[in-house]
Formats: C-alpha cells, structure tokens, sequence
C-alpha cells in the first residue's frame, strides 16, 4: 500500500506541473514530462489487461527462446562480464550477468524464434522493453512493486507507439531499417526511465543518449543477428536511462529535429506528447499480434489461406495427394526479405512466404516443429516449393493493417482451389481468447521450467499490480527443471 500510495504521490506532483507542461513547444521535452510524470493512476483497466497479456506472451517466448543457437551464442560470449550488480538469466537456474548484458541476453530469447509479439506500425514491442525492465528492477536499491513495473512497462510500450505515429513509411512492412532497433531501444529508455523515476530533463537525456544506439539494416532480417537488435535495444535504452542519471547530457532536441530521430523516416513529422488527464493511451485504441507460431507476421496470413485450401481440398477429394499438384499461386504483398523461394536456414524458412504456405498445406498448420532440419527438408516440402508462383497484386499494400494473402491450388486434374485470408487469428482485429494466449504461453514455459513455475508466473502476470516487488517473479524465471519437455506445440488453426 505504501508502494502505491508513493506512486500516486508522484502522480500528484507532476500533475501540478501539467499546465505547464502543455505549453512547451519541444516535442521532447514532451515527452521526457510524460515519462516522468505518468503514473499508475494514469492506467486503465483496457490497458492493464492488454498489457499483462503482451507481459506473459514475452516471457513464454523468450524462455522458448534460451533453447536456440543464438542464444546460446550470445550467453556465452556476455558471461565474460562480470559486475557489483547482477541480474538473472531466464532459464537458467542461478546463472546471473551484469543487468545490461542479462538485458541483451533475455531480449535475444525473446526474439531468437521471431515469436513475439508484433504492433502496427510495424514492430515488436515488448522483447525491448521487459527484459531491461526486469533485470533493472533486480539492482535498485528499493526493490520496485508489480505496479511500478506495470507502469514503466507501459510507458516504454507508448513512446515507441507515438514515435512510430510520426511516419506514413513506418506503417508499411519496413524496407530499410528493423523497426525494433529503431523506437524499441527508445521504448527501453522510457521505460528505465520511467522505473528510476527520472525527472522531465533526465528522460529527454536518456531519449538522446538512446537514439545514437539506435538503427540496425532490414539486411539482417533472416539471420542470426535480426534477434540482437531486440536484445540491443534493450540493453542500450537501459544503459542510456543510466548514464542519464549520472548526469551524461545530450541534444535536447533530439526528437524535434531531422537530423535527430527523424533520420530513420523521410516523412517524419513529429508532435508533442500531450498527456493532461486523461491520458489517452496508444494500446487503449489498438491491440497487438500475438503469434501463433514462430515465424515472421506475414507469414501467418499465407499459412491460414494454405491451410483453408488443405481442408476444402481434402473435404472434396478425401483420397487427394498432394504430390499431384500442379501449381500452386500466393498473391501477397510485395516485400523482398519475405520472398524466400527456397530457404536453407530456419531463420529463412521463418520469413518465407513459399515455406509457410507449402508447410500448411502439407500438414494443416505451422507450428514450431515446422522449422527443424528434418521437417525443412523432406522432399515432399521441396517437392512442393517448386510449383510455387508469387504474384503482387497492386491491392495487396505492404501493410499489415490492410494487407491480404490469397492462395490457390491447382490440381494435375484440373481442378482448382483457392482460399483468402484478410485477418489470422491472432492479429490485433481478431485476438487469441485469453484461454489460447495462456495456452500458448504454458506450451512454451513448460518446454524449459517444470510445471510449478510455469503455473506460478501465469497467477504473478495476472495479480502484477498487486505484488510487493518481483522478487517471486526472479525466482519462477530460474527454477529448475529436471526433465526438461519436449518443444512446445503452436495453437490450432
């Protein structure tokens, strides 16, 4: 109660200074007052709820996550570091690392599978900013309540909405630069920001030390290093919150000027961040994607459409072989990286419009199974890859708000079949229930903590707001598990 009677309090302070603050003319200072000044009271209960959901899905899949290469690759290259301060390591039992590199390090996990969750416009929001949140929270002196983290949480989920929002470019599937490493290292310095409880002047600081970590190449979209920009930006917002504390200083401007965050947009075009009560938040108006299985947004539209078309096929030709497909059509939208005819990687195979849609077809669905050796390289698959056509439609925009696949089947018979999908279950129009997000979330725990923690971490997310500190929280994060399950299973078309 104390907790939360200090966080209103804060609310009651910055609140007097918002009249103010509405008159400022910097859009960064804008929004260093709104990091600063947000509180708990500034929640809703739309936001909470949507919130603690985006919070489960992020920690199933970053512990999924710490069973891959790049994970591994990238703990044993930060357990070199050693520190006064130390933060745990999802998954592995008492294993810790200095809070910046066990940010790197969990945010990799969350990202390794591409299965977390996805915004509009484009990116992945959580991955860059509860990993920093977390570990940060474990080196504070006083040790922050559930409710202070549900707060810096959201306040890092929305200055990376609002900076997106400065950008007509930024709505369409990105071609220049992955927009994680772009707004997600400055959703990471809001948000430690946020939890430090930094002045309005401190978070504008943090805001411009963050923005010259920022910016990674779409070139390293399916390949090992795309999950290190998750893991960078939260590593490089939580050290930019840091340094801000110590007094290191910045341009002030940051966000205001071209030459400043507006280099990664041509059409940026900036507005200062109201936030008199009430405050009006970017996830009370949208939700987010959560996936179903571990590849690539687009993919999940193609990957429902092909499995639409298996089930008509079968449904009318029980007997039907697919090696007797003649053709077979996808109309998306037009985006290079995702077009991956023949994919030799399980990264590649994990951005490929040809891989998704062909594995559905064979099988019915995706899941995460899908993208090993064995299944990558039956001969049926690449049987199938080879009657593959890709066609652009010029209504099909590169969108993921308006965009469509549409996938048809023709057969060495004649006959033709085809299926369109407009939103996967999933997608923020048609969300999964919260039955199928827990569902998702304790497939993949399980694949790493025995049940008692997976469990455990379902019923902390869900009462968040009422913990006294995360202490319970660390401890579920790192029990062991003896007999460690088989890789989770994705949900049902």
């Amino acid at each position: 109660m104390r907790r939360l009677q200090s966080v209103l309090r804060r609310s009651s302070r910055c609140e007097r200074r918002r009249p103010h603050i509405m008159l400022r003319k910097s859009v960064t200072e804008s929004f260093g007052a709104a990091i600063s000044c947000l509180s708990a009271a500034d929640l809703t209960d739309t936001v909470v709820r949507r919130s603690k959901r985006m919070m489960l899905d992020t920690l199933g899949v970053g512990l999924l996550g710490t069973k891959t290469s790049v994970f591994h690759k990238a703990l044993q290259y930060s357990m070199r570091y050693q520190a006064l301060e130390n933060s745990r390591v999802w998954g592995r039992p008492g294993l810790t690392l200095p809070p910046h590199h066990a940010s790197f390090v969990n945010g990799i996990a969350v990202h390794s599978m591409d299965f977390d969750d996805t915004w509009h416009p484009a990116t992945h929001p959580s991955g860059a900013v509860l990993p920093p949140l977390l570990a940060l929270a474990e080196t504070m002196p006083r040790r922050p309540s559930g409710l202070e983290l549900l707060l810096a949480f959201n306040v890092g989920i929305e200055v990376q909405g609002r900076l997106m929002r400065f950008s007509k470019e930024a709505r369409n599937i990105p071609k220049r630069f992955h927009p994680p490493s772009v707004v997600g290292v400055m959703g990471s310095a809001a948000a430690t920001a946020s939890l430090l409880g930094l002045t309005p002047g401190q978070c504008v600081e943090s805001l411009a030390i963050a923005a010259s970590s920022a910016g990674a190449p779409m070139a390293n979209a399916a390949t090992q290093t795309k999950p290190l920009h998750i893991g960078n930006a939260a590593r490089w917002g939580l050290e930019a919150s840091q340094l801000a504390l110590l007094g290191l200083q910045g341009n002030q401007q940051i966000l205001d000027m071209e030459s400043g965050f507006g280099v990664f947009y041509p059409d940026y075009s900036p507005e200062p961040l109201a936030h008199g009560a009430p405050f009006r938040w970017v996830l009370e108006d949208q939700e987010v994607a959560v996936k179903r299985f571990p590849a690539h947004l687009g993919m999940h539209w193609v990957a429902d459409a092909a499995a639409a078309v298996r089930a008509e096929l079968f449904s009318r030709r029980p007997e039907a072989d697919l090696g007797q497909v003649r053709r077979v059509v996808l109309r998306v939208p037009e985006s290079r990286y995702i077009n991956c005819p023949f994919p030799a990687t399980e990264h590649q195979a994990r951005h490929s419009f040809q891989f998704n849609a062909c594995t559905a077809l064979l099988d019915g669905q995706v899941t995460v199974g899908s993208f090993s050796r064995p299944q990558r390289d039956r001969p049926a698959l690449k049987d199938l890859l080879l009657k593959v056509q890709l066609e652009n439609p010029e209504d099909n925009p590169a969108n993921f708000n308006s965009m469509y696949c549409e996938v048809t089947v023709d057969t060495e018979q004649g006959e033709s079949f085809t299926a369109r999908c407009n939103t996967f279950y999933g997608h923020w129009r048609k969300p999964l229930t919260q039955q199928d997000l827990t569902k998702k979330f304790v497939g993949n725990a399980s694949a790493v903590l025995p049940l008692e923690a997976v469990e455990g971490i379902v019923s902390v997310i869900d009462n968040i707001e009422k913990m006294p500190d995360l202490s319970l929280l660390g401890s579920l994060l790192q029990m062991s598990n003896v007999e460690e399950s088989p890789v989770s299973v994705s949900l049902m078309n």
